[in-house]
């Protein structure tokens, strides 16, 4: 396969490419402002949008697709993001119109506007099946009270009982609360389709671990790669074990699947959920793999000494982890615990409802 040509930037801008860790950013920093639209490649312009919590931000991309545009991820469900959408319409995309919306995965700040979007503009959701089904199953099971299983992994992970009292505050319908109705069906897409879109051919390649069929698209003949959250550039998305599958190998998969992802060109213009733009796929991917292999060798020596899920978090992460990260870092922590059992690298034992997890 010839190789691509570097992604064409705005004629009107002029930017200075920046290196970091090997990998390049070919915009320099600068980014689409709040009620503006910046080209990212062939046929591909980007917005950000405002999200709460750490990640600050959201991209979404649009993709020529004849007299519209695809929508690729829209956004969490809040006035704040709405009013962004709306001064959008009525400025650099008045007169726009979306003729499909795209969702990589799950998450509501990448579908939670899908349902407001397709709505409006009468537009198909296309998703994968494994993404779309996590969603309504979410959407359907909003009920008030925490359910007692996910007490029970929160005690079994080493959560106090002021910290179970605290979350089942917020009870178990804030994913309803973020994600706007959906549509009652779905176009479908897997691992390998083609999807055609402004007569430019996308291949989905799926990956697994942060979510449980993430689609990313690549355009392998203008270099581009929409990469979801599957690859970010400066951070690695949450893997997490969750109640739904509690002996499912969410890190086992994550890291198969940035096996997976290196069999594609290395010089695609990554395009991410998160972050800058940016080259150095692999170099990225390699990163990534070597950061979660060399957590699992530093937690199997902690394991030395019997420990919980919420014990071994400064062995993971580099900052403390409040109230408001617990459960994401809980997850982590266990998916990292799953792998060494999975490994045959540690063994865990229960006591009074707690696990403890020890070095085999």
């Amino acid at each position: 396969m010839a190789k691509a040509e570097p992604a064409i930037l705005p004629p009107d801008e002029s930017f200075t490419a920046t290196s970091h860790k090997g990998l390049t950013y070919p915009f320099g920093g600068a980014e689409p402002a709040s009620g503006e639209v910046m080209a990212a490649g062939p046929g591909v312009r980007w917005v950000r949008l405002q999200v709460p919590g750490p990640l600050k931000h959201i991209n979404c991309w649009l993709v020529d697709d004849g007299g519209g545009v695809a929508l690729v991820d829209t956004g969490m469900n809040l006035p704040g993001t709405r009013a962004e959408w709306k001064k959008l319409w009525h400025g650099p995309l008045a007169g726009t119109r979306v003729t499909q919306v795209i969702g990589t995965h799950f998450h509501p700040d990448h579908i939670g506007l899908a349902g407001w979007m397709c709505d409006h503009h009468g537009a198909p959701l296309v998703m994968t099946r494994g993404e779309w089904l996590s969603a309504k199953l979410l959407v359907a099971d909003a009920r008030d009270a925490v359910p007692d299983e996910v007490t029970a992994m929160r005690h079994g992970a080493g959560w106090s009982e002021e910290q179970i009292a605290e979350a089942a505050k917020s009870g178990w319908s804030s994913f309803r609360r973020i994600v706007t109705p959906m549509p009652m069906g779905f176009h479908r897409i897997k691992d390998g389709d083609t999807m055609t879109i402004g007569g430019v051919d996308w291949r989905i390649v799926t990956g697994s671990g942060h979510s449980p069929e993430h689609a990313c698209l690549v355009n392998e003949r203008d270099g581009l790669f929409l990469s979801g959250d599957q690859v970010l550039p400066r951070i690695s998305p949450n893997v997490s074990l969750g109640v739904t599958e509690p002996d499912s190998d969410p890190l086992g998969e994550w890291l198969d699947s940035i096996a997976k992802l290196k069999q594609l060109p290395d010089d695609l213009l990554v395009l991410p959920g998160h972050g800058d733009p940016f080259h150095g796929l692999h170099a990225r991917l390699d990163a990534l793999d070597r950061e979660h292999r060399q957590r699992l060798d530093e937690l199997e020596v902690f394991l030395a000494e019997p420990r919980r899920a919420v014990d071994c978090f400064g062995r993971l992460f580099r900052r403390a982890i409040g109230q408001d990260m617990l459960g994401m870092a809980t997850g982590e922590a266990m998916s990292h615990l799953r792998r060494l059992e999975v490994e045959g690298r540690a063994v865990r034992e229960t006591a009074d409802g707690v696990w403890w997890f020890s070095a085999r």
